[in-house]
């Protein structure tokens, strides 16, 4: 019970406190979206920028932990796809958003906030090695197999623009990427730049959970509930589960470990909705979802959490 009330709800009371917000008509929904905005598109990268420049590539990023997290993830991709393709006889365009949502783990809103509440700061490196790979290969695959199902007979040339196209108009990609580069060639920032940086920085998960709240509010759940539940379950308690006997079964480092297999019992995140959105696809499914596994996940972050000791 402890751990609940340290580590999770208060990151949940502040997601609350964006849903209230808006629900009571205190703040504006297009100031929610502004604020939103301002987070993906400038406060996360900023973090991440400064996360992936600073961090010790060589500790951080094990190929055994990349390999955990997302052998899981691929799977459980497979597993709302098919699952959405046999029992709910979608069609699949439908059956790729649908899988999109097991696929992608809140890693960032979520993850980082509640992986610092519980481990500390210090224990985060996993969790930027994951967020390092998490939108280049969630996007990779989701925009790939979408790509393939929508245009059969098309040639590998326009796969492989459509795909680039969209991993490389995406800010987080764009940050990560500076930031390898940053880190690899052994500069270091200027002082005032890495302390602006830092102002940007403190100002991202609050501000980002607070928007988070705000825009889960637009997301009413109707219809579609067994797909729904469907995804929950996967994205909820599958994909940790696989992530788990993986790192297990590779002798995981302990923190790695941990990283790894709380990042992925995050609730889908907010990208799954701009997916199916993008193609127009299971909108319904991926909005819901999202609002219905984000609650879901104070409970079953709380189980992994007192499985992780």
């Amino acid at each position: 019970m402890q751990t609940l009330i340290d580590v999770i709800l208060p990151v949940f009371l502040v997601i609350g406190f964006g849903y209230v917000s808006v629900w009571r008509g205190l703040f504006p929904v297009d100031g929610i979206d502004g604020v939103m905005r301002f987070t993906q598109s400038f406060a996360i990268p900023c973090l991440l920028f400064q996360a992936i420049a600073n961090i010790d590539i060589g500790a951080s990023f094990s190929p055994l932990l990349l390999i955990s997290f997302y052998t899981g993830a691929a799977t459980c991709f497979a597993l709302g796809m098919v699952g959405a393709r046999v029992f709910f006889k979608r069609d699949w365009e439908d059956c790729v958003a649908i899988g999109f949502c097991c696929l992608f783990s809140n890693s960032v809103l979520l993850g980082l906030p509640i992986s610092e509440r519980a481990f500390g700061a210090d224990a985060l490196s996993g969790n930027y090695a994951i967020i390092a790979f998490h939108a280049p290969f969630c996007y990779g695959l989701g925009i790939t197999v979408m790509e393939v199902v929508r245009n059969k007979g098309q040639s590998f040339v326009h796969l492989v623009r459509a795909v680039g196209r969209a991993m490389f108009r995406n800010a987080l990609v764009l940050a990560i990427l500076a930031g390898f580069a940053v880190n690899l060639s052994g500069l270091s920032l200027p002082v005032a730049v890495n302390d602006a940086l830092s102002l940007m920085v403190r100002a991202a998960l609050p501000a980002a959970l607070f928007a988070l709240g705000g825009v889960l509010f637009q997301y009413r759940p109707e219809g579609d509930m067994k797909a729904i539940a469907m995804v929950c379950v996967i994205g909820l308690l599958i994909h940790p589960a696989l992530t788990w006997s993986m790192g297990s079964m590779v002798a995981l480092d302990n923190d790695l470990f941990r990283s790894a297999v709380l990042t992925s019992a995050m609730a889908p995140g907010v990208n799954a909705y701009i997916f199916a959105n993008m193609y127009g696809r299971a909108r319904r499914v991926a909005a819901s979802a999202v609002l219905i596994a984000t609650a879901s996940s104070i409970l079953t972050i709380w189980f992994w959490l007192g499985v992780l000791g």
